[in-house]
């Protein structure tokens, strides 16, 4: 439907709008065609109230021209940006239709692996382009990567690119107004990196951070940092830490999951240096497992899709077979038992990938045995040395012949002497001086007696001087809500910002109630001189969660991240948050006549939830 008319007061002449396709926080986007050049276009109107600060106006054709000379195939390519002349702020960007990486999230659900993988591929090479001309995207999420269905070919090397990265720059474009001094924050909270969210110095790491939200949620279907509003998600990233991927889905395998958990380190130092080294990282794996061109297996699962998915799982444990018995022929224990393991997670049954992973463990464990041996041998044939070289040294401050010590030669005989042979000496019993000529002989010395004096007491260890003064102090808690602290003895609220002085002071974090969690050990830590705020963490573990199955023998359930569990079991789930949402499927036992069925299980630490199958 042509809205033109509906919208005459927005006086963009040089295009023809003809239907709204999209409306964010920031703008509203239309579909539009380029009068001049007869092409359709997307129209990005930044709304009013945004477009009315003065900062924005003032910046926002610079800002889009260095946008604009950002051009790579994974990237939506700018065509214009208005002048100070029009009554509107708006860019004008190539069209790609298709639907948005939501969309497809929304329809499919986690991707197979590799195909995550090759569209993080994607959008980290897009991003190590940008990064190399200055330009920072701030905001990756799924609603800004577009997969283009617009008539491109089938596969192979040569197929044009499905993944696009949109929106460059348009977070700092909007940040000129200040906005974060009102407290808002620019940008999706879940997908932001900490050092954004708190003010800091924004860099290529941060969108490294980004893509690893990106990726988490691509491979799981769920976000790293979750909460029931804005702040507590806010919180939860400014904590740290999150549930590794591959213990929500081990059918991603530990590879990838070391990929992300590395993207999401907390701290910018911790995390890939640059998109590159994260787009190397995700190539290896794909490489390694037979993926050379990340874009055809991209285009292949857009196109046939459920074709790609029938062959997916008997395709990538073929490939992680063959991969496990290389390392293990090699000597690579470890590497191939992770092989075995994600094989096993899309066929837990199968015999011959038990027997690999069984036999696997007994050559480990006879590794082991050989490497403590030879430990223990290595050992005794060092004490052995030091004892042999311990004697040895003992015998030489003893005066005992060694043959390095050469005899001493006798005197030389005198001719007029008569023959007679000299007393016998050893080199044990040196000869006594002969008194020199006109000398009287010396007077026997009695010997004199040993004094044993005491050895000096050690000096008092001086006592350490510390330094005078105070410094804020702040006790993020990644755990439960409502955790408290108790600092010195005194209870508060961890958000708290605590004025402490400098040197030793102990902590203990508290959780809300002992249902749920496990109370840490106290910790004493040091507070020292420094710039901002010190940061003492504290950790506070979710008890287990149990599941229970009653029913008639034969039946199991499969409950998702859970995995299967059969009738008169129970199994203890690891929690990570408050509460864990899962849907069971419950198959009954052969030949009961009782039909498939779904329910749905909310788990809590330290509570059981029963599932009961008649």
């Amino acid at each position: 439907m042509s809205i033109a008319s509906a919208s005459p007061d927005l006086g963009i002449s040089k295009y023809e709008l003809l239907e709204e396709i999209g409306h964010g926080g920031m703008a509203t986007v239309y579909r539009a065609r380029d009068r001049r050049l007869g092409r359709d276009v997307a129209l990005k109107v930044i709304h009013r109230h945004l477009r009315d600060n003065p900062d924005v106006r003032a910046r926002f054709a610079s800002e889009a021209l260095t946008v604009a000379r950002v051009k790579h195939p994974n990237i939506v390519e700018v065509y214009d940006v208005s002048d100070d002349t029009e009554p509107e702020r708006y860019l004008v960007v190539e069209l790609v239709r298709g639907m948005t990486l939501r969309q497809l999230l929304a329809e499919a659900g986690p991707l197979p692996p590799e195909v995550a993988a090759s569209i993080g591929y994607e959008v980290a090479t897009a991003l190590a382009h940008a990064h190399r001309h200055g330009v920072i995207h701030r905001d990756i999420k799924p609603e800004n990567v577009l997969l283009s269905t617009d008539g491109v070919p089938t596969g192979g090397p040569s197929a044009s690119p499905r993944v696009k990265l949109t929106d460059f720059g348009i977070a700092k474009l909007l940040d000129a107004q200040g906005v974060t001094h009102t407290g808002q924050v620019l940008g999706s909270p879940a997908h932001m990196a900490p050092e954004q969210i708190e003010g800091g110095d924004v860099d290529a790491r941060s969108d490294v951070f980004g893509a690893g939200v990106l990726l988490y949620e691509m491979l799981t279907g769920s976000l790293p940092f979750e909460g029931k509003n804005p702040a507590q998600v806010l919180r939860r990233v400014l904590e740290g830490g999150c549930i590794p991927p591959d213990r929500i889905r081990p059918e991603i395998g530990s590879v990838y999951g070391q990929i992300v958990t590395r993207a999401l380190e907390r701290e910018p130092s911790g995390r890939y240096a640059s998109a590159t080294e994260l787009a190397e990282a995700l190539m290896n794996e794909l490489e390694s497992l037979g993926v050379t061109d990340p874009r055809a297996e991209i285009v292949q699962f857009l196109d046939e899709r459920s074709e790609y998915l029938a062959a997916y799982s008997a395709r990538i444990v073929q490939r992680l077979s063959q991969r496990a018995q290389a390392r293990r022929d090699q000597g690579d224990v470890i590497g191939s038992s992770v092989d075995y393991n994600r094989a096993l997670a899309y066929r837990p049954d199968d015999t011959i990938l038990l027997a690999e992973v069984a036999g696997l463990r007994r050559r480990r464990r006879v590794r082991k045995q050989i490497e403590i041996g030879l430990k223990i041998l290595g050992g005794a044939l060092l004490l052995s040395g030091l004892a042999f070289a311990g004697r040895k040294f003992l015998g030489q401050s003893a005066g005992a012949p060694t043959q390095a010590q050469p005899a001493q030669k006798a005197p030389p005989e005198k001719k007029d002497s008569p023959k007679s042979e000299p007393p016998a000496r050893t080199v044990a019993q040196p000869k006594e001086p002969l008194p020199l000529p006109n000398e009287p002989a010396a007077e026997p010395v009695p010997e004199t007696p040993r004094v044993t004096t005491k050895k000096p007491l050690p000096l008092a260890k001086p006592e350490r001087v510390v330094e005078e003064g105070t410094r804020a102090v702040r006790t993020p808690i990644a755990g439960p809500q409502n955790a408290r602290v108790r600092i010195d003895g005194e209870l508060s609220s961890w958000f708290q910002v605590h004025q402490l002085s400098y040197g030793p002071h102990v902590f203990e974090f508290i959780p809300p109630n002992a249902e749920c969690c496990e109370q840490p050990p106290p910790v004493t830590v040091e507070i020292v001189p420094g710039e901002g705020p010190q940061l003492v963490r504290g950790t506070i573990q979710f008890r287990d969660a149990i599941l229970r199955f009653d029913g008639p023998l034969g039946a199991r359930a499969t409950c998702g991240a859970a995995g299967s569990i059969v009738a008169g079991s129970s199994r203890a789930i690891r929690m990570s948050r408050p509460e864990e949402h899962l849907v069971c499927t419950i198959f009954p036992a052969p030949g009961s006549g009782s039909e498939t069925r779904q329910i749905d299980v909310d788990l809590r630490p330290g509570r059981t939830f029963t599932i009961v199958e008649r």
